[in-house]
């Protein structure tokens, strides 16, 4: 991704990435409360994203409103810390 928004930025074209990680869906919820506690303890927002967090993230990049940024991530800061015990 970085090396595209290096490439396109002289065109004007921005480039980012949404990688929406642990999102709460009925699938995670199936899979019990132990799990889903798991992985929210993995986010440093300790809370699960919802779809609507990544169709936010997705029409506010596609906006006029964002065309100062490129090369970012949107993934609830889930890439941030190495382990858990980075952020506790």
């Amino acid at each position: 991704m970085r090396t595209a928004a290096l490439e396109l930025a002289p065109s004007g074209i921005t480039v980012n990435a949404i990688l929406p990680g642990n999102i709460s869906t009925e699938g995670i919820a199936a899979l019990g409360p132990d799990y889903a506690a798991s992985m929210v303890r993995a986010i440093p927002a300790r809370v699960l994203g919802v779809v609507e967090d990544i169709g936010y993230a997705a029409l506010f990049l596609a906006s006029p409103q964002a065309k100062f940024i490129t090369a970012l991530v949107v993934d609830g800061g889930q890439v941030v810390p190495e382990t858990e015990a980075a952020i506790l």
